[in-house]
């Protein structure tokens, strides 16, 4: 599901626009990037939480000329923990035989 249908799923499920739709996906998306950003947590009980982290520098070869060594700078990474309902909602889907995918968890809540 990319963020399109995202936006069309959120839309057909609260009878909201399309265009309301996309604009909560961004909102929702911006607020979660610029709280990464500054290294804060989103929780979603339930959902799960979205974090970052720094990776320290490290030494790395160069693509371009693999005998040269590289250094590569700190990086702040996103993460992501999935909540337990999350996590349970899946192992329910799995264990029903369900398609992996579109939306079976949305349905069971």
């Amino acid at each position: 599901m990319n963020k399109a249908e995202l936006a069309a799923r959120i839309a057909e499920r609260l009878g909201l626009t399309r265009k309301q739709a996309e604009e909560m996906v961004a909102a929702f998306q911006e607020v979660v990037t610029g709280a990464l950003a500054q290294q804060r947590e989103v929780t979603i009980a339930g959902f799960g939480t979205f974090s970052s982290r720094l990776r320290a520098s490290r030494m790395g070869v160069n693509p371009r000329q693999p005998s040269e060594r590289i250094r590569i700078p700190d990086v702040l990474v996103p993460k992501f923990k999935a909540g337990k309902a999350l996590k349970d909602a899946l192992k329910a889907a799995q264990h029903k035989g369900a398609p992996q995918g579109e939306g079976t968890i949305a349905s069971s809540q």
